[in-house]
């Protein structure tokens, strides 16, 4: 229902009061180098350290290249990243439009204080995504006379116009692309219901024309698997010569089996970093209720999905309030924590471009169950082995494999602990900054990109 004008002009009052509330972070410097080692700028639009694996990515990638001599500083825009002592920080100072709890806000006239700014905001009164566009324009001023203090620049994702000015100014340059986003595009338009839903669900993406346009351009694009790698350059049309893959990591010391951690008989635990068709929520969900006629069971959610939202419309209309329940802002050893009382981990992902979900859970030692999408069977290994796969957005098949699980503890115990092994020989961070300092390598030293770090 629309809110009232007397309700949107209250809000919009509140929503500036909160504005001016909000304190800006400071910056603080990096730590030296070490000798022969490199200043990186490491470029993040948004740091939600919660929402999506991009906030994570950055901060246990910057942690370990900080660890292997590199001094890093991070330059990234609202949501503010959880950063480890020793990386620098530049805040960039944006408009944060989809901010809790007032997504989608109008700002008071005293927050505009640029054209990037009247960029980003024009741009989501048109219901498209402004954020990279406006953030690389933001970026490009503030490098633009920076060029000595900096060896090279790591872009996580951004692909704005800016970011291309930057590598045509001759700065060197890695880009890490975690997957297509055309691909979410797809999956997304696939579940739009209407043709107005159709409209505005392009309209969002519109901002992919840009990316695509940029990625093509840079020199040296990093990605974190070989069907990311394949999706990128047949969608996004990146030659394959300027594409390496370097697997992401997981925080093995956190995300680990705890002694005093009990499990919790039918206790079933899915991680979503949001509410959309490509996480295949539903689909879990159609299948928790067909497993719930025959057994005692309840499922976690770890994200936070909309109110009245696909999600939460599903759980309605099947009836699973009384078993499902959501968690949000959870730190990574309380996450580890609920993963460990879990007797299945589940990744219902239409499509993957990597998984830290699967990894997470693989490495507390938990038993997954996960689908066939995109580079999950990549991450989790052969099904039998290390984990189980079916078929993407087949509620069927999740029930088949879950049920196999939880009837079977000589099994879970096994495929927990192979998981956790191959996650060890594998996917720890400290491998991701090894391998992406080797790209940093190429680039100065004006050499092809290394070859692909491999999964088996």
């Amino acid at each position: 229902m629309p809110r009232s004008l007397t309700k949107t002009i209250s809000d919009t009052k509140e929503s500036w009061a909160r504005s001016k509330a909000i304190q800006f972070p400071g910056s603080r410097p990096a730590k030296p180098a070490a000798p022969g080692k490199y200043r990186v700028a490491f470029l993040i639009y948004r740091g939600n350290p919660r929402c999506g694996g991009q906030g994570v990515y950055t901060r246990h990638l910057t942690r370990e290249l900080v660890n292997l001599g590199h001094s890093v500083t991070v330059f990234a825009g609202p949501p503010w990243p959880e950063l480890d002592e020793g990386v620098g920080f530049v805040p960039i100072r944006g408009m944060d439009l989809y901010r809790d709890p007032d997504p989608f806000r109008v700002p008071a006239p005293s927050e505009f204080t640029s054209i990037p700014d009247l960029l980003e905001f024009g741009v989501m009164m048109t219901a498209g995504f402004g954020e990279p566009l406006a953030y690389s324009k933001r970026i490009a001023k503030v490098l633009k006379n920076r060029r000595a203090d900096f060896d090279i620049i790591h872009d996580n994702q951004c692909l704005g116009t800016g970011i291309l000015e930057l590598s045509k100014q001759g700065w060197p340059m890695l880009e890490t692309l975690h997957h297509p986003i055309t691909v979410d595009r797809s999956i997304a338009l696939d579940h739009a219901e209407t043709a107005w839903k159709r409209f505005t669900t392009r309209r969002w993406f519109g901002f992919l024309r840009m990316q695509v346009r940029v990625a093509k351009q840079m020199p040296a694009v990093l990605t974190v698997s070989q069907n990311s790698k394949v999706d990128i350059n047949a969608q996004m049309k990146v030659p394959l010569e300027r594409l390496t893959v370097v697997p992401v990591g997981v925080d093995h010391e956190v995300f680990k089996p705890y002694d005093d951690v009990v499990k919790k008989k039918g206790r079933l635990m899915v991680t979503s970093s949001s509410d959309v068709p490509m996480k295949g929520l539903v689909p879990l969900l159609e299948a928790i209720a067909k497993l719930r006629v025959e057994r005692d069971i309840d499922l976690v959610v770890i994200g936070n999905p909309r109110p009245k939202g696909r999600v939460a419309n599903a759980m309605e209309r099947l009836g699973l309030n009384d078993i499902v329940s959501t968690i949000s802002g959870v730190s990574d050893e309380e996450l580890a924590r609920l993963y460990g009382e879990a007797e299945v981990a589940i990744v219902p992902s239409l499509y993957e471009g990597f998984s830290l979900p699967a990894i997470e859970a693989m490495s507390c030692g938990v038993p997954v169950v996960a689908t066939t999408g995109g580079a999950l069977p990549e991450v989790v290994g052969v099904s039998g082995e290390t984990g189980l796969l079916v078929e993407p957005n087949n509620p069927d098949a999740l029930v088949g494999a879950i049920r196999q699980l939880l009837d079977d503890a000589a099994l879970r115990e096994r495929l927990g602990a192979a998981g956790r092994e191959r996650v060890m020989e594998r996917f720890t961070w400290e491998v991701t900054a090894r391998g992406t300092a080797a790209c940093y390598d190429a680039i100065l030293r004006g050499d092809a990109l290394p070859e692909s770090m491999k999964f088996d």
